[in-house]
């Protein structure tokens, strides 16, 4: 397994504010794919996009993105395809009201050894009963993994074509950071749309299939609304466990 990961410096046309920031971020990806008809057919499908991003950087006190300032932010795929048009079309000369991406770099990562999972943006989850899971709402942490852990197993075998057959979670541990629900908002037809999700520290389990599943959440988001910059982690790598993959 492996992911590829493009990083890119961001010239900001104009302030955006860090509630609305994920959204200009979505739209320039958005109209990067748009411009190759394989990318157009993903961004217009109902199924799993198989990428994610994560928010500017570095993220301003005063929560306001600066005119004339540079920022990075990074794009995770697990689709070669993706990466290598995406990669392309970033560094054109895009004409886009918010932001220019003046330099984009791509790198492949091979699958690693995870010891533990950050969410550095809000992960979505949602419930049978069609409500987002908040501690709040809803507060059963047993379904929260079983939600997570079913949206991976389900990418996995999407992506694939093949079955898993887990025989546990691939969560071990799984801490809440935040005390109140955290969003991600975009606006639709002139109405605020706002999708709530937690941050967490996640311990995943040290057998095959949950470090597989575990690699997953990095390359292509954990939970839902990946697209929209849910569910992008970080990982801490168990140093002593390198090279046990291949």
């Amino acid at each position: 397994m492996r992911y590829f990961e493009l990083t890119c410096t961001a010239y900001l046309k104009r302030d955006i504010d860090f509630l609305e920031s994920f959204e200009k971020i979505a739209r320039f990806i958005n109209f990067c794919m748009v411009k190759d008809t394989s990318l157009k057919t993903i961004h217009e499908s109902r199924g799993f996009k198989y990428y994610v991003f994560g928010g500017l950087l570095p993220v301003e006190k005063d929560k306001l993105y600066k005119k004339g300032s540079t920022y990075t932010f990074t794009i995770r795929t697990i689709d070669e395809n993706i990466a290598d048009k995406l990669f392309n079309n970033l560094r054109e000369n895009i004409n886009n009201p918010n932001l220019q991406v003046i330099q984009t770099s791509k790198k492949t990562i091979k699958r690693f050894f995870i010891n533990e999972l950050y969410s550095a943006t809000p992960v979505i989850a949602t419930t049978a009963e069609g409500i987002f899971w908040t501690m709040d709402k809803d507060g059963d942490i047993l379904k929260l993994q079983r939600l997570l852990h079913d949206n991976l197993e389900k990418k996995y075998q999407s992506f694939y074509g093949k079955n898993l057959n887990p025989t546990q979670n691939f969560i071990q541990l799984l801490e809440l950071k935040n005390q109140k629900p955290q969003t991600i908002r975009l606006t639709k037809n002139g109405k605020t749309i706002r999708f709530f999700g937690n941050k967490f520290r996640i311990v995943p389990n040290e057998d095959e299939i949950s470090q597989k599943l575990a690699f997953l959440a990095l390359g292509c988001g954990l939970g839902e609304k990946n697209s929209f910059g849910g569910g992008f982690c970080v990982a801490k790598a168990n140093k002593a466990m390198q090279g046990v993959f291949r």
